[in-house]
């Protein structure tokens, strides 16, 4: 087994793991079943991706997110680590290449939806493959407490119980709470299980809630005051152009961003932000996933969001670089009424849910019984007038449905062109001489991408092949067409449209199997979250900082001083208050030496930031002193 520091060093270029990370591994490679609930940005994905190296095999991922696993493969290929995923997009070919790979190739990280764990051919060939751990990402998912709940994921336990009962298992999650908690550990049956729970305290953060009556204004305000890069998070695709034209006429450097654009424009934007060449985003929560830009100084909500899970990993976005930064929410108290209204919109009724189900299978003209995994292009416009359906009711009985565990929108799915060489390299050269029209585009893949694609599938550009060969995309596309018919290869084309899948055999819609109970337990969950969300941005009273860690279970934190609440109370407090707490600290230090924590025991809890900087204060100007027992002590007259 290699050592945990060499491989950190050897792939990861770092010398020293980060809060938490070692003890984790540490327990991973003893063989515990662990639960790992660290900050976004906080490098979950190490806590897998390092044990995996250390030990023979593979390390089984269960990811929901197709972009987060193509995200994670492709920067683990970067790094000299062999990885693939399986996700619902891929074809039949390319699915069982990669787990033949994983069999009989050093494959050391395979990623996969949980819903692929129940179907046939990954049951009969994971058993074949040497799996040294298995890590469970976003594992909140399991929870119907968490705020993004997946059936899928309850099926995790019984997959490992089959399939691979002797390897452990490490779950994963940025944001739960004490009952979620619990809950992961219950539902995956994690056995000695060790929790690692980071502090969810950012304290460089300074959170704050703006109400006000014109949020436009507002904001203008906010990213002229504060300097540097800025994500602004919105609900609607249309609000993050029109902010991003008020941003332009104010002259402020700024784009837009949302899962509707296509993946080279979503790129280039995203590139231009993460390159300072663009100050602001502004986006839907589309944006964010697998983006580690350190120097954003706002994270500024314009929209409330649903929940303080969502709002946290968000505005977690900021400071990243350990240095001051901001998360604001801009707030008008219509606000309330608008995010109860989606909240019911939210939350369709089973006839209706039933009755979009029974639209999709006519649209995509699916049999009962049939397309278990199956995936479609899906344009939601063109279902909808096809249906008489609103679009906004669809889609959140879509979203239901997916809930449910019934179906799986993607859309912001990209698929990149890939190519598989079928024939070995004699029978290959044998086509190239009897058909020398092909022999350029031929030769081409090979010069380009090499002998890996014989039965493998590589991506592959067009545009670079068609330059190469003085010919023209079109004409480019139109030979590996027929290279494809005639199976000298297989070509996968790009598709970079929203992604519809059915995750089970397609159901009789009148005896679709909806857990009523469930959904309805759902709703009320869902709706304390929200009651949550909407007293974060009202409650005037208490720290915000606090107000999440006590959502997330922290306890007895005292208030940050640098929050909304916290900078009004320093200002709150008179001349008079100050000049009182200065002669209350002289006149007990007088008394003997004290220790600090003792003597902000003695002031009410508001002021304690207050009473804190009045110490500092004093002990800058020599007025106290630290005896060597970490005592206050007043200076010797």
């Amino acid at each position: 087994m290699s050592q945990p520091s060499d491989i950190l060093k050897q792939y990861w270029g770092y010398d020293n793991f980060r809060h938490l990370q070692k003890e984790i591994i540490d327990s991973v490679l003893s063989g515990n079943d662990a639960l790992a609930l660290l900050p976004t940005g906080g490098g979950k994905s190490l806590c897998y991706q390092l044990p995996a190296l250390c030990k023979d095999g593979l390390c089984l991922v269960i990811s929901p997110l197709i972009a987060l696993m193509k995200d994670q493969v492709d920067q683990l290929n970067r790094q000299g680590i062999k990885a693939y995923a399986i996700y619902t997009g891929l074809t039949n070919r390319e699915i069982d290449i990669i787990l033949d790979n994983c069999i009989y190739g050093n494959i050391k990280l395979l990623y996969v939806s949980p819903e692929r764990l129940q179907t046939e051919i990954f049951s009969a060939r994971v058993r074949k493959m040497n799996i040294n751990l298995l890590a469970v990402d976003e594992a909140h998912c399991i929870s119907q407490w968490g705020y993004d709940f997946r059936p899928s994921y309850l099926k995790i336990a019984n997959f490992r119980n089959e399939h691979i009962p002797k390897v452990n298992t490490i779950a994963l999650t940025a944001t739960a709470t004490e009952k979620v908690v619990m809950d992961i550990c219950d539902k995956l049956e994690l056995e000695n299980q060790q929790i690692f729970k980071a502090s969810f305290v950012r304290e460089n953060i300074a959170f704050a809630v703006r109400k006000v009556e014109n949020k436009d204004k507002k904001l203008i305000e906010i990213l002229t005051n504060v300097k540097g890069t800025a994500l602004v998070y919105v609900r609607t695709r249309k609000r993050t152009k029109d902010l991003c034209d008020l941003l332009l006429r104010q002259r402020i450097s700024a784009d837009y961003y949302h899962a509707g654009l296509s993946h080279d424009l979503r790129m280039k934007k995203q590139e231009s932000w993460q390159a300072g060449q663009t100050r602001v985003i502004v986006a839907t929560n589309a944006f964010g996933m697998g983006i580690n830009k350190k120097d954003v100084r706002v994270v500024v909500h314009y929209d409330v969001p649903d929940n303080l899970e969502a709002y946290y990993q968000e505005a977690g976005r900021a400071g990243r670089d350990g240095r001051k930064a901001y998360a604001v929410i801009i707030y008008h108290e219509g606000d309330k009424h608008l995010l109860n209204i989606f909240f019911e919109n939210s939350h369709p009724s089973v006839e209706f849910m039933k009755r979009v189900y029974q639209a999709l299978a006519n649209y995509f003209k699916i049999a009962v019984g049939s397309n278990m995994l199956s995936y479609f292009d899906f344009d939601i416009s063109d279902f909808c007038h096809n249906f008489n359906l609103h679009n906004s009711e669809a889609y959140y009985a879509i979203q239901k449905l997916e809930e449910e565990g019934f179906t799986m929108l993607n859309e912001s799915f990209y698929h990149p062109s890939k190519v598989s060489i079928n024939l070995e390299k004699p029978e290959l050269y044998k086509f190239q001489i009897a058909n020398a029209s092909f022999d350029p585009l031929i030769k081409s893949l090979l010069r380009f991408y090499g002998g890996e694609m014989l039965g493998n599938f590589v991506r592959i550009s067009e545009n670079q092949i068609a330059r190469t060969i003085n010919s023209t995309v079109y004409k480019v596309k139109n030979q590996l067409d027929h290279l494809n018919n005639l199976k000298i290869i297989t070509y996968d084309k790009m598709r970079d449209k929203p992604q519809l899948a059915f995750i089970t055999p397609r159901f009789d819609a009148s005896k679709l199997p909806i857990d009523t109970e469930r959904i309805n337990e759902r709703r009320e969950i869902q709706k304390n979250k929200l009651e949550a969300m909407l007293n974060y941005v009202e409650n005037q009273s208490q720290c915000k900082t606090g107000m999440i860690l006590e959502y997330f279970g922290e306890k007895n934190f005292e208030d940050c001083g640098h929050c909304d609440y916290c900078l009004e109370r320093k200002r709150s407090l008179s001349k008079s208050d100050h000049d009182r707490i200065r002669e209350m600290v002289h006149y007990e230090l007088k008394k003997g030496p004290r220790l600090p924590e003792d003597l902000t025991k003695l002031f009410g809890h508001h002021e304690i930031p207050l009473v804190d900087e009045i110490i500092r204060e004093m002990t800058d100007s020599d007025d106290l002193k630290y005896d060597g027992m970490g005592r206050l002590v007043w200076k010797v007259e």
